[in-house]
């Protein structure tokens, strides 16, 4: 092996095994603290960025604030993936 490449094949499979980690993660946020109202909303919120049908509750997104803000917050930060 050449001086050097062991470490780039290092963090090759160091990274490819970060990455690995993060998919089919819905909520890969630290959610502690939140209501448990905010932690539904942004799991749905998540849930449905990418997906083909929407998956919202919309008398909790009417009615619940946490809800709603959880739902585009998940939304929001799970369409950028």
């Amino acid at each position: 092996m050449k001086a050097g490449s062991w470490k780039r094949t290092f963090s090759l499979a160091w990274l490819a095994a970060l990455l690995a980690g993060c998919a089919g993660d819905t909520a890969p946020v630290n959610l502690v603290g939140f209501s448990p109202s905010f932690k539904q909303g942004y799991t749905d919120g998540c849930e449905s960025a990418g997906a083909l049908r929407q998956r919202r509750d919309e008398a909790r997104y009417k009615a619940e604030a946490d809800y709603m803000q959880g739902w585009n917050d998940g939304y929001s930060v799970c369409s950028r993936r």
